[in-house]
């Protein structure tokens, strides 16, 4: 990360959220932090989880709506022995039941089973519009309806402790430290429902913290307090560098490519999704995509 400090900047920035803040709180108080309006997110983060949000400031805002295509990782802690209206602690309980004769063998058999590709159907209480009403809203207004299941991939979902505890109201549950790798578009809080569900005991998320997103990791994120002492960015450059395949080029391409001529790509760069095009002098210049041999321009930045 390098600091900007007479200009606007011009970058990604990466948040560590605080509990409590929507992605959209986020970034109002970057655009506070920053002095512009043009700041956006890549991906949204509920309320209740902390941990890595990708900001985009002036001119890396074009890079967002790629980045969001990304793998990510969650640490978190799911609750077996309750089900939640939301399917995460900020939801109203509504069903128990013991969970305290739980197995260690019975969670890793079910776990294994919520791991790969899978249908997942996300949480009603959510973002996902249904016929161009957000869901929240429908389940909100009491409405019934059903949401289709999503194809999502979950590459690694591992449980790392599991404790017997018991809920405020003096229900038995057994309190699980998983961490998941997953696509974008993942509900991590609809993974403990459904695995509450398989193991017959309800479930819900109690903690959930993002440690990375894509190839920006917890490590780089920084604190809004922080970044209103001292704010700093990474660099477009850098960050199309560390986020996608990179093709230099000279600088006949680099002009050509710049006004969005469509060059041959390198075969190399077949089926890779977005490519970062650098110009002679290390400058980065536009991202493309390889679309029948020919590079598609995606975003100028030259």
């Amino acid at each position: 990360m390098r600091q900007q400090t007479t200009r606007t900047p011009d970058g990604l920035v990466i948040v560590d959220k605080p509990s409590g803040f929507t992605s959209h709180d986020v970034v109002a108080k970057m655009r506070g932090i920053a002095r512009t309006r043009r700041v956006g997110h890549a991906g949204t983060l509920d309320p209740m989880a902390t941990g890595v949000l990708v900001l985009g400031v002036e001119r890396a805002t074009k890079l967002l709506g790629h980045l969001a295509l990304t793998e990510k990782e969650y640490l978190g802690t799911i609750r077996l022995g309750q089900d939640t209206v939301t399917d995460d602690a900020e939801g109203e309980i509504t069903s128990a039941a013991d969970a305290s004769g739980i197995t260690r063998d019975a969670v890793d058999a079910e776990v294994a089973k919520l791991t790969g590709e899978l249908m997942q159907v996300p949480s009603k209480v959510s973002a996902i519009k249904i016929d161009g009403k957000r869901s929240y809203k429908r389940a909100r207004e009491g409405e019934e309806f059903e949401i289709p299941a999503r194809p999502v991939t979950v590459s690694s979902f591992l449980v790392h402790d599991l404790r017997e505890a018991r809920a405020e109201d003096g229900t038995p549950v057994t309190d699980l430290v998983v961490s998941v790798t997953c696509s974008s578009g993942t509900y991590i809080r609809a993974l403990a429902r459904d695995l509450g569900a398989a193991l017959g005991t309800g479930g819900h998320l109690t903690a959930l913290r993002r440690t990375r997103v894509g190839p920006y990791r917890l490590e780089a994120a920084r604190t809004l307090d922080a970044l209103q002492e001292e704010l700093t960015v990474m660099p477009v450059a850098e960050a199309a560098a560390a986020a996608f395949p990179r093709w230099d080029v000279d600088a006949r391409r680099a002009e050509l490519l710049g006004h969005g001529v469509r060059l041959d790509m390198p075969e190399s760069y077949a089926g890779r999704g977005p490519v970062a095009v650098f110009g002679p002098e290390g400058q980065f210049l536009v991202l493309v995509e390889e679309l029948k041999g020919k590079a598609k321009s995606l975003a100028v930045f030259s």
